[in-house]
Order: C-alpha cells, then structure tokens, then sequence
C-alpha cells in the first residue's frame, strides 16, 4: 500500500490518537519540570502535525503532487518555530531553549504518527525522554 494514499477514517483516527499519547509523554516531562510548554502545549502540537499531514493524504493530494507533502512539511516546521521562538522569548529574555526544543520534537513525533511511522515516533518520543531526563540528572551531576 502507498503510504501516501487515502487511508480508513479509523487508521486516521489511530494515527491522531499516536501523536497525542507520543507528545503527551514529552509534555508530561515538561510538565513534571514545571515548563511553561507542558502537556497540553506538546498533545496540541502533534495533533496539529499529524492533522496536516493526514489532511494531505486523505485529500488525494499527496499523490496527485509530488511536492505536497514536502511543502506540508515545510509549514510544520515553520509554524512551530513561531510556537518555539513564543516560549522562548518572555520576559526580554531568552528563556525555554528546552522546552522550545520539545515541542519541536513533539511535531516530528506528530508528523511520524500521521504518516503511519508510530514505530520511528515512538523511538523518538523515547530518545527524547532520555535527553531531558537522564541528561538532566548528568548537568546536575556536573
């Protein structure tokens, strides 16, 4: 099967519900850690992803166009860099480097979800959670 083609409403909703839980166990980390950018921030992103990128799919638009799913891709990226650059700058300061981070990473995750690659997400949403917590406990220990 093409993983560009028009997939069941209930793959979809499957895929929807992956990005949610991934982003969720980021945003759960950012919350623990008392972050401007928790859990509710990291499940709206992902969700927002993988809304983008399932839209291109069931439209029939990412096959009728080669470069649809790129330029979707490209927006993504875009549209969380506004999310980003709004957690990290407050205050006249730079702050929320990490957190900013994390909810680029939940977009990926989001947008691995909705083109049916949960295995890649979950990676990921793992590879993530050692970063911010056992690189945490390392900076601390340094």
């Amino acid at each position: 099967m093409d993983p560009l083609s028009p997939i069941p409403w209930l793959s979809a909703a499957g895929r929807l519900g992956i990005a949610i839980l991934f982003a969720a166990i980021i945003g759960l980390d950012r919350e623990f850690s008392n972050k401007a950018a928790g859990l509710r921030t990291n499940m709206l992103v992902a969700l927002g992803a993988a809304l983008f990128v399932l839209v291109t799919v069931q439209s029939g638009l990412a096959q009728a166009d080669n470069s649809a799913m790129g330029r979707i891709l490209q927006g993504i990226i875009t549209g969380v860099g506004f999310v980003g650059a709004g957690s990290i700058f407050r205050e006249d300061r730079v702050r929320g480097l990490t957190s900013a981070t994390a909810v680029w990473i939940s977009a990926g995750v989001g947008v691995a979800a909705g083109l049916g690659q949960w295995q890649l997400g979950l990676l990921s949403t793992l590879f993530a959670l050692i970063i911010l917590r056992l690189m945490k406990f390392a900076e601390k220990r340094i």
